[in-house]
């Protein structure tokens, strides 16, 4: 038996989630899921469901949380160095009889540039960051199996030798369309 890539394809976010509990039920490991929004609860799903130890590996929680965090502690002190530089060494001012080489009394008047910038940090490296992890960035081949999945349609690819039974249970799981190619 040669193994084929089995794609199911469901209309429903619901459907597709009972669906992939029934996959689970019969001992059938899931390669990828494609989804065109979040669907939540479903990476715990695939996370703590999974028959077998290599699914669940794939399916582990993310990092890029903890990335976030260190480029958002990157973004305030960068705000903090350059409020410090700016209010010290380039443009001194007495505003208000407030010396302009103690930072620290000064600092609330810098909050909103420093959060702006933690976020602006965060919030843009984390994304190129997501981007060059997951390969998107420009020239990237899609890697989409079918486009449908990007408008209203979801996606469980299977990876299989067993032919019948796979498909078997994506039909009584729920599914729309079975596409069959080869690994």
């Amino acid at each position: 038996m040669s193994t084929k890539i089995i794609y199911g394809l469901f209309g429903d976010d619901d459907i597709m989630m009972d669906g992939i509990k029934k996959i689970f039920a019969n001992n059938i490991a899931i390669h990828e899921v494609y989804t065109p929004f979040p669907v939540h609860g479903l990476d715990k799903l695939l996370h703590k469901s999974a028959p077998d130890q290599a699914t669940r590996d794939k399916f582990k929680d993310t990092r890029l949380t903890y990335a976030t965090f260190c480029f958002g502690l990157y973004g305030v002190t960068l705000a903090s160095l350059m409020t410090f530089y700016i209010m010290n060494y380039d443009w001194q001012q007495d505003i208000g009889g407030k010396p302009s080489f103690d930072w620290f009394h000064n600092m609330p008047a810098f909050v909103p540039v420093m959060f702006e910038l933690t976020v602006f940090c965060a919030a843009h490296l984390t994304c190129w960051v997501y981007m060059f992890i997951n390969n998107m960035y420009f020239g990237a081949p899609a890697q989409n199996p079918d486009p449908r999945t990007t408008d209203d349609k979801f996606l469980v690819e299977i990876i299989s030798d067993d032919l019948e039974n796979v498909k078997k249970v994506l039909i009584d799981a729920g599914v729309e369309e079975i596409t069959i190619k080869d690994a």
